[in-house]
């Protein structure tokens, strides 16, 4: 069985162009920086990072990936931008990270290669940049194992959205480059919720996420309306 490669080759060549900055927190790169620690903190709370099996999907540079294997996971970043995982295997070699490790492969091939064989999966600001967002959902839940955990996150499909993300983060404040996102490819969290339930990924917490423009910091909020994050469990875990 074989999979088609679910990727816009626009976009791959969008983030590879940018990805030597990866590492650069003055950079376009600075808004992932800058929620790391957030998203990190509530991902950890939840699940407990230390010594699990954990796979971060569309990794890019390694910013998350590299942050889960500092707190204990065994941890496999995948991405689809030779370049990106380059730059994340060299950060990875000088920072001396442990327990990382990189691979050049789609979510749909290794949950071929290797299903319900992980304790937690992340899946952080991608699923607005492929053509089968579904598919990927259901990569990520047939490749975790029963009760384990998946998280998303992504940005809802509204006229508010696209005024803070598109208009005010790319055009205004120069958060992001220009293009980065396209309005038609953002999610609303029923839509993902219904791809979660089609996949047997039962939704427990969400979260929304904001930038203040005059402190210039973010946050989590319970505001879902722009940026925000799921937390599901796979269906037939213990207790479920």
């Amino acid at each position: 069985m074989t999979t088609s490669l679910n990727a816009d080759p626009a976009e791959l060549a969008k983030f590879s162009d940018l990805a030597h900055r990866w590492w650069d927190k003055e950079s376009e790169f600075r808004p992932l920086h800058e929620i790391n620690p957030l998203r990190l903190e509530w991902i950890n709370g939840l699940c407990g990072l230390s010594a699990k099996q954990v796979l971060d999907v569309g990794c890019g540079g390694g910013i998350l990936a590299d942050s889960m294997a500092r707190l204990g996971a065994q941890v496999l970043g995948i991405d689809l931008s030779t370049k990106a995982l380059r730059v994340a295997q060299l950060h990875a070699l000088e920072a001396e990270t442990p327990s990382i490790q990189y691979r050049e492969v789609s979510a749909e091939s290794l949950a071929l290669e290797a299903p319900a064989t992980l304790d937690v999966v992340t899946c952080m600001e991608m699923l607005e940049h492929v053509p089968d967002p579904a598919s990927v959902v259901r990569a990520c839940a047939s490749l975790v194992k029963p009760g384990g955990w998946v998280f998303f996150s992504t940005l809802n499909r509204n006229p508010k959205s696209f005024l803070f993300s598109i208009i005010g983060a790319e055009y205004l404040l120069n958060l992001l480059p220009r293009g980065t996102h396209e309005y038609a490819k953002m999610i609303q969290p029923s839509e993902l919720a219904g791809y979660c339930r089609a996949a047997g990924l039962t939704v427990r917490h969400t979260r929304g996420m904001a930038y203040n423009p005059l402190t210039k910091r973010y946050s989590l909020t319970d505001d879902t309306s722009v940026n925000y994050l799921f937390a599901t469990q796979r269906d037939g875990g213990a207790g479920q």
